[in-house]
């Protein structure tokens, strides 16, 4: 048997054995900690708008991005360039660390890396397609806004519904709007199918909405407009970058059954539109279910291309 005294001698050893192991949990926690608050300072310095121009030959372009916390706090950001009406380019990457700042836009080979002078202005290089140029950031609270005369305002002269509904076969939830004539009878429908990318319902792009001003027209002449987000954008679940052909055929074709069943659509009058590749999902939807109605793809002269 132990003694009093080995005992004694034994919980004391365990005692201080918890007692460091506590230790170094506090001081994981704590650094932990100190580097999280480090990060969301760096984070929100970064917060904002953000102007600089580039001197390109003789001519000067400005650039803005606008800098944003998402609801994860994570950052996020978009890119503006007035003199060519781009507007809400999305930026694909933003970090921080320590001065610097990185922002990444893919879709138009560009990047800016640069660090923070002061609170105020940010000094760097920006790059795009093996040129690179100085480029200087100054906190700004200009916000540029571009008229859109052909986007439609609210309120419309149609309904409009929120909608959320199955592709049954892969077992996602996709949402939309349904726009609807505000009259009695059943109305023809058209489901709108996307190009390629990650696109929302409206097709959004440099701040035009061509789905929206499409689904306007289309609903004042008579016709009930599905529009979608495409797979992880917005409501839809899903993601758009691991998806073949046929499964976004897939996508178009719950739509079309969801709208089978609306009490204001005409069944029997049901197409399909669609715009670059939608285009060639649109003639992939169709083969897989024959009653589709009408087909067709969007073009500056559209109508000439329903069949």
């Amino acid at each position: 048997m132990k003694t009093i005294k080995q005992l004694f001698r034994s919980n004391t050893q365990l005692s201080l054995t918890m007692i460091l192991h506590f230790q170094i949990l506090l001081i994981f926690l704590i650094v932990f900690q100190l580097q999280a608050i480090s990060q969301e300072t760096e984070n929100k310095k970064a917060i904002g708008n953000w102007s600089g121009n580039l001197d390109v030959s003789s001519a000067k372009i400005e650039l803005i991005f606008k800098v944003m916390l998402t609801e994860g706090d994570l950052l996020a950001a978009k890119m503006d360039v007035p003199q060519q009406g781009a507007t809400d380019i999305p930026v694909t990457e933003v970090s921080t660390n320590g001065d610097s700042l990185i922002l990444v836009i893919r879709p138009i080979n560009g990047n800016f890396k640069g660090f923070f002078k002061d609170k105020e202005s940010i000094e760097g290089t920006w790059s795009q397609n093996g040129m690179s140029l100085s480029l200087t950031l100054t906190k700004t609270d200009k916000v540029i806004e571009f008229k859109r005369p052909q986007t439609p305002v609210k309120p419309y002269p149609y309904l409009e519904e929120e909608v959320i509904y199955q592709n049954k076969n892969d077992g996602i939830t996709l949402a939309g709007t349904l726009t609807i004539p505000n009259s009695e009878g059943k109305f023809p429908a058209v489901v709108l199918i996307t190009g390629s990318g990650a696109q929302d319902r409206d097709e959004t792009i440099f701040g035009h909405k061509p789905f929206l001003v499409l689904a306007d027209y289309l609903t004042r002449n008579g016709f009930a407009v599905l529009r979608t987000d495409d797979r992880g954008v917005g409501g839809s679940e899903g993601d758009i970058r691991k998806v073949t052909s046929e499964e976004l055929a897939g996508d178009a074709l719950a739509g079309v059954n969801y709208l089978k069943n609306h009490p204001k659509i005409d069944n029997s009058r049901i197409g399909l539109i669609g715009h670059s590749e939608g285009g060639i999902i649109a003639p992939i939807a169709a083969n897989n279910l024959k009653d589709i109605s009408f087909m067709g793809r969007t073009r500056y002269k559209w109508r000439a291309d329903i069949v």
